[in-house]
This record gives C-alpha cells, sequence and structure tokens, in this order.
C-alpha cells in the first residue's frame, strides 16, 4: 500500500522512515513537509496539493507537532485517506472525537498510536498481571530535552505538552498493562519562567499509582514502571523493553525505540479491515493533570 508522511522531522527520519522501508505492506509514495524531504520520494510544500496530485496515495501518516495536526488529519479524511496520527493523537481531546466521527460517517481508518506499547517487554508485562491484583504502581520517567528535542521550542509553547510529550509515553504503557482503571486525583506541575508548558510533573493517581516525570536528567535517561501485587513485585526498564519480576529478568531487550515497525503492521491490519484504533486514555490523564495541577514557577529554561 502507498503511503504519505507529513512532517519530515527528526522523528520521521529516525523511525518512520526507517519502518516504513523495511516493512513488506508499504510504499513511501510521498512526502510532504515544509523544509524535509526523503531521498528518491516526490516531496510537495503544500498539503492541499498533495491531496489534489497524488489521488491514488490512500494513506497518509502525520508526523506533525499536536497544535497543526487536526487541519491536516481532517482534510486528508475528507478526501478519503486513512490517517495514522503520532502520539498524541491531537492537541485536544475534542479534536480527536471529531475526527473520530469524521473518519467513521466516511468508513475510513483512523489510528492513534501510542509507540510505548509497542515496546518488547509490554506485552508481557500485561499478561502477567491480568490475574494479579495491584497494590500500588510507580512511573520514574526521566529525560533530556535537549537530548531528544533539540531547539524545538514549540515542545515548550502552549500546545506543545512539555514534559508530558515523554510522559504520555509512559501513561499509554501504564494504562496497557494494568488490570483496573485508574483516574488523576492530584499534580503538582513545575513551569519555567519563560515556558507555557511544565518541565516537570509529580502526579497521583487512584489505587496507590504515582509518577515523576522530569525533562531536566542528563547523564542515563530512566525510563521506568514498577508494580507491587502480593504475587510479586514487577519491573518495566528502558522504556518497556525489559521485564523483571522479584528482580529476575523474565522478557524483551535492552534496546530502545524499536516500537515503529509494529505500528504500521497494526495499520496495514486496521486499513485492510477498515476498523480504527483510537485509544484516548493517556491523553486524558494528561489533560486531567492540566487541569488538577498545582503549577510552581522555576528557572527559566533555554536550549
Amino acid at each position: 500500500m502507498k503511503v504519505a508522511l507529513v512532517g519530515i522531522g527528526k522523528i520521521a527520519l529516525d523511525q518512520h522512515v526507517p519502518a516504513i522501508a523495511a516493512s513488506p505492506d508499504w510504499d513511501l509514495a510521498a512526502t510532504v513537509s515544509r523544509n524535509g524531504a526523503v531521498a528518491g520520494v516526490e516531496s510537495f510544500q503544500d498539503f492541499a496539493t498533495f491531496l489534489a496530485a497524488r489521488p491514488e496515495i490512500g494513506v497518509v501518516s502525520l508526523c506533525l507537532p499536536p497544535l497543526p495536526r487536526f487541519d491536516y488529519a481532517e482534510a486528508a479524511l475528507k478526501a478519503g485517506r486513512h490517517v495514522m496520527l503520532e502520539k498524541p493523537p491531537g492537541a485536544t481531546l475534542a479534536e480527536v472525537h471529531a475526527l473520530q466521527t469524521l473518519a467513521a460517517e466516511r468508513g475510513l481508518t483512523l489510528y492513534a498510536t501510542w509507540h510505548s506499547r509497542m515496546a518488547h517487554a509490554v506485552a508481557p508485562a500485561k499478561a502477567w498481571l491480568a490475574d494479579k491484583t495491584v497494590t500500588s504502581a510507580h512511573i520514574t520517567w526521566r529525560e533530556d530535552v535537549r537530548k531528544w528535542h533539540p531547539g524545538q521550542d514549540w515542545v515548550f509553547k502552549a500546545g506543545g505538552m512539555g514534559v508530558f510529550d515523554p510522559g504520555i509515553n509512559a501513561l499509554s504503557i501504564l494504562t496497557e498493562i494494568l488490570p483496573a482503571p485508574l483516574h488523576l486525583t492530584k499534580a503538582h506541575l513545575e513551569f519555567p519562567a519563560n515556558c507555557e508548558t511544565p518541565i516537570a510533573a509529580q502526579l497521583t493517581f487512584s489505587g496507590q499509582v504515582s509518577a515523576d516525570f522530569d525533562w531536566r536528567q542528563t547523564g542515563p535517561q530512566t525510563w521506568d514502571i514498577t508494580v507491587d501485587t502480593p504475587q510479586g513485585k514487577l519491573d518495566l526498564r528502558m522504556g518497556g523493553n525489559v521485564l523483571e519480576i522479584d528482580g529476575t529478568a523474565r522478557a524483551g531487550q535492552n534496546t530502545i525505540m524499536g516500537e515503529y515497525p509494529a505500528l504500521y503492521a497494526r495499520m496495514a491490519e486496521l486499513v485492510k479491515a477498515r476498523h480504527s484504533d483510537v485509544d484516548l486514555a493517556p491523553m486524558v490523564h494528561v489533560a486531567d493533570a492540566m487541569t488538577l495541577g498545582l503549577r510552581r514557577q522555576t528557572d527559566p529554561f533555554h536550549f
């Protein structure tokens, strides 16, 4: 199947392009970007021009930042194209609901991807927890924004999500593996004096579940989730790629960022079946944190 990639930035070049190239299901037939391009692939700077020029490309994968994404997704669906959304699926919950309705009305696929759910050890962790009683859980998700978003100041502007850009990855894993739903009860958010989105957050959920997000950690990065049960302690490390039960490795491998081939395999399944997959649970928790959060101003941040 032919797919167009829209937004040729770091994540598109690092993950989407290699995943598509390695897939037996997909042919990267066009790109749309104001600045980026992929060698050997027809490129467009204007999305409307692309839609008119390449009607045979039936699938559009959007790698744009959240704020402009709705207009592109809406235009693609109205043009009869299936749409794959990079995480988070939108800037607001309401706009994603609108896209769901539009896709359903037109019999098209809408896929809100959560790449961290495809990490090596997430499915085994979910299976182990399925019949367990969770007594507590904690997320520690600390990384260096300068490493993963070098110079990308949009992440600290309204709608850019700040530390919830990586934090939502942890929430996507948590909501996938826990056998019972949870809701946010408290949040503390730290905003640099010159930023519109938080650089750190501490969250408290129902069921003795908590999270610590920080975008200021240099050196080794930390992407860990710990879940306590009467039957043992589960640790997911390396962003969901290593599973330990009571300190003993059970599944996964010590690598990160290998999830995108699985996303494109899932998208192929959905398009062939004309189904959609839009789970907004991780985004609901972020929206709740922004609503409930006690805000504290910290030192200005500069890339």
